[in-house]
């Protein structure tokens, strides 16, 4: 399976769940009550007009729109609210009214951008109670998210919501989201970085669809690092098949990934149960077999056999001689273990002591591989330092030692495969 078709699943949900409504309740038809006591607030013709009141010339239409709108007819209601903008020096409570009203029959009548554009004036009036306000502006947010697909505004109106002390916790989802959908995907990891940061200090997983997210963000800006930290995070608090899969695939086809490292990866995949083809249990059998770990070699070809897997097929005969081989190599080995530890000691680095400490412990020997290995790191001279804490890692691991294991682990590093092998162990322990 290809590395594009492995995240297909995945980021097919991810944009399903996307593109659907923001799952916010606040909408701009019902953000005000409909009420604004006008009749109390007009001023009579030969009355100086006192600081918030409406005058009569402009208060007659709108409480006849106030009116239409409680009666659903929004459009009579738009009609009678432009008389009242027709009126001469309106003053700005006259316009803070009329932008209310307009905003409401507006969206009631499915007009939002007219209905945005009065939200804001509404709130750019300064006159709405801070509660109020909080409500107009998550309403705001919501309509162009939903509504207008305008995210670069959504998100400026779910941020200024965030700010000015708004509580809904979808908000910031929201804005995430627009970042996202609007292709600023370096924008959309900060702020989820952000979240997820504040979900660690609370002690619990982020969402799984605020992983999902950081995951295609990564795959969009082709970021092959924060792919593999996006998936370990994913494994980490959702361990399903399916991202174990995606982590798998990406580590094998990722560009810089070391061949020499073909056999820890079905070796990670063996843990995981997911040799399924005749070319894996095969591959790990010769691998394992010319590594000199042929005990490792002769439990992939048998459990090739067992699934049913290998013995079958026009390849039937060669599977049966490799694993008349491998039998014969792990029945010599099992024999002959420790035979070459002198020569290990001896030599100036401490890569035999590493490789005859894991056949130790593949054979079941744990406390003397374990300590042959040890001491193999600590000679040093190591061809490659990362691959033997990696193995050390993987030994502990097999050994039941699994808090060492993640100890180690997690020391891995270096960009060509060793290190996400090791962190996908230590999730694997983890679990």
């Amino acid at each position: 399976m290809s590395a594009m078709r492995s995240y297909s699943l995945a980021l097919r949900r991810l944009l399903a769940a996307m593109l659907a409504p923001a799952p916010l309740r606040a909408c701009l038809a019902v953000c005000c009550a409909l009420s604004f006591g006008l009749g109390a607030g007009i001023a009579h013709a030969d009355d100086a007009a006192p600081k918030d009141t409406v005058r009569a010339e402009v208060g007659k239409p709108l409480q006849a729109a106030q009116t239409m709108i409680k009666e659903h007819k929004f459009k009579e209601a738009l009609a009678a609210i432009k008389e009242a903008e027709a009126v001469a020096g309106r003053t700005p409570y006259e316009n803070f009214i009329i932008d209310q009203l307009r905003g409401a029959a507006a969206a009631s009548d499915g007009q939002d951008a007219l209905a945005v554009s009065s939200y804001e004036s509404v709130v750019g009036s300064g006159r709405m109670p801070a509660a109020d306000q909080l409500k107009i502006e998550l309403a705001i947010a919501v309509t162009y998210y939903n509504k207008l697909k305008d995210y670069p505004n959504a998100a400026k109106w779910a941020a200024r919501y965030i700010k000015e002390g708004g509580t809904d916790a979808a908000a910031q989802d929201l804005i995430i989201n627009s970042y996202y959908l609007s292709g600023d995907y370096a924008q959309a990891v900060a702020a989820l970085k952000a979240v997820m940061e504040l979900d660690e200090k609370a002690g619990h997983p982020s969402s799984e669809q605020r992983l999902l997210l950081l995951l295609s963000c990564a795959v969009k800006q082709k970021d092959s690092a924060g792919e593999a930290a996006a998936l370990e995070k994913l494994l980490a608090a959702y361990p399903k098949k399916e991202y174990w899969d995606q982590a798998i695939s990406h580590l094998e086809h990722r560009p810089g990934f070391a061949e020499r490292l073909d056999l820890d990866l079905l070796r990670i995949r063996f843990a995981l149960h997911d040799l399924k083809r005749e070319s894996d249990f095969m591959d790990m059998g010769q691998l394992a077999l010319e590594a000199g770990f042929p005990v490792e070699a002769k439990r992939a070809v048998d459990q090739g056999f067992t699934s049913g897997v290998l013995g079958k097929g026009a390849d039937a005969e060669r599977h049966k001689r490799l694993q008349t081989l491998i039998n014969k190599e792990a029945a010599e080995d099992q024999k002959m273990i420790g035979a070459g530890d002198v020569d290990a000691e001896k030599s100036r680095t401490g890569d035999g002591l590493l490789n005859a400490g894991f056949n130790y412990v593949l054979n079941g020997k744990f406390e003397k591989g374990l300590a042959l290995m040890e001491q193999g790191l600590k000679k040093g001279g190591l061809k490659h330092p990362e691959d033997a804490k990696l193995h050390m890692g993987v030994a502990l691991v097999m050994a039941g030692e699994r808090e060492r294991a993640v100890q180690v682990l997690r020391t891995v590093s270096g960009n060509d495969g060793a290190a996400e092998l090791a962190h996908l162990w230590a999730v694997y322990v983890a679990r």
